[in-house]
């Protein structure tokens, strides 16, 4: 009787493509399918980027257009795009005359100055107004708003100024505003959310307050210092009225003060 032959064993199933370490290659995920008004309310936020930037950018354009224009061409009226009757007189003028130099030297000295003062001082006025423990802290801190809202004016000010002979030097535009109110609360916030185990530990391991200002509390408040620091040296390099007070020597004219007066000397010659 013949055997009829056993049943063929069934097809292996292809194994997984593995990838270089032998693992098996997850599959990749989609994310959510994007519908068209997805996609038209993509293409509306970059056109309303796009449009702010050139409006942002077409003053620093102009000028550079405005410069490099006759005064002629310049005063016809019309949207400048591209420089009329093209002339280098505006830079051969301003080149020629020695004060711009100095004017920008005094106003980057001024600056960094002004700027790394008002950083320390800041600091050192924010710290102990931000400690609990602090006597008198409701009081100056009081005193610190009132300051914001009530001042003594520019007579004051200027009277202070030439009692302490400051006129005519660098202190008298950087000691006034060393220590703005504002910028004393805004690092005392920030102090007052550092943890206040790092400060008792340092306290604990015998750390005195500068060591822990200086190696603790500063470090982590590099963002409340940096934004301190910006707002510090755009007010003094765009100063100009302490330095119309001030400052008679013209020698020692600023960068600002210098534009003013040539705005004021081009106005009465008009």
């Amino acid at each position: 009787m013949a055997v009829s032959a056993p049943p063929a064993a069934p097809a292996a199933l292809p194994a997984p493509a593995t990838s270089a370490g032998g693992r098996g290659r997850a599959p990749k995920r989609r994310g959510p399918r994007r519908t068209p008004g997805d996609r038209a309310i993509d293409v509306v936020i970059a056109a309303g980027l796009v449009l702010l930037t050139l409006a942002t950018l077409y003053p620093f354009y102009y000028s550079v257009v405005v410069s490099l224009s006759t005064p002629a061409a310049v005063l016809q009226p019309g949207l400048h795009l591209w420089p009329q009757e093209f002339s280098l007189e505006s830079y051969r003028i301003i080149l020629s005359d020695s004060g711009i130099f100095g004017a920008y030297r005094n106003t980057i000295v001024r600056t960094v100055v002004a700027t790394a003062l008002a950083l320390i001082l800041t600091a050192m006025v924010a710290y102990p107004l931000a400690q609990p423990e602090f006597p008198h802290r409701r009081l100056l801190n009081f005193l610190l708003v009132f300051s914001m809202l009530f001042s003594g004016g520019f007579i004051a000010m200027y009277l202070l100024v030439r009692n302490l002979g400051m006129l005519d030097t660098l202190w008298a535009l950087v000691l006034p505003g060393a220590v703005g109110a504002f910028n004393v609360i805004i690092l005392r916030n920030f102090f007052q959310a550092i943890p206040r185990e790092l400060i008792d530990s340092a306290r604990i391991d015998g750390a005195g307050e500068m060591r822990i200002l200086t190696r603790i509390v500063l470090p982590i408040s590099k963002p409340a210092l940096a934004v301190v620091a910006l707002w510090v040296a755009l007010a003094n390099w765009n100063a100009w009225f302490d330095a119309l007070l001030y400052i008679s020597d013209p020698d020692k004219q600023f960068l600002q003060k210098y534009f003013a007066r040539g705005i004021l000397l081009g106005s009465v010659k008009g």
